[in-house]
């Protein structure tokens, strides 16, 4: 084999390479976008009551790996509340959460409702397995306001 021979076919190996690689590039950029055009799944929480219970409600959630959900969020009780899910957000993909006539995008990781408060968080769980859901305002999570969110295959 003559050296031109051996640089050819090391030219179509590395062609063959960067062909594969971009169009898996291609493909994860494109991800986002058929994942904001899915219909959402929608599932009510309720971040306490009107009685005052420090739960959620209700406080198992559980979703599907790569689908896309909208999460209501309202707080009807007399005090603050934050829905915080920091691990379950790491491995989500966030479209927007919308409160009021603000929108916003981004990493989210902890959601403030103020009482009469409401709130929508369009996801989309990418990774299996079981989270902790928690108020992180001191002394609500050691009277009851924790969950547990699980994401299935």
């Amino acid at each position: 084999m003559n050296s031109f021979d051996s640089a050819f076919k090391r030219f179509i190996r590395q062609f063959w390479l960067l062909l594969i690689l971009s169009l898996l590039c291609l493909s994860l950029l494109g991800m986002p976008k058929a994942l904001a055009s899915q219909s959402n799944i929608e599932t009510q929480v309720s971040l306490g009551n009107n009685a005052g219970e420090l739960k959620f409600f209700p406080s198992e959630l559980e979703f599907q790996a790569g689908k896309q959900y909208k999460i209501l969020l309202d707080n009807p009780s007399p005090v603050k509340h934050y829905f915080t899910a920091k691990d379950f957000a790491d491995v989500s993909w966030t479209r927007k959460v919308q409160a009021g006539k603000v929108e916003v995008k981004g990493a989210i990781h902890e959601l403030e409702l103020k009482p009469g408060a409401t709130a929508e968080w369009v996801l989309t769980p990418m990774k299996p397995g079981q989270y902790e859901l928690h108020c992180s305002i001191k002394g609500h999570a050691t009277a009851g306001m924790i969950g547990k969110i699980t994401v299935a295959d």
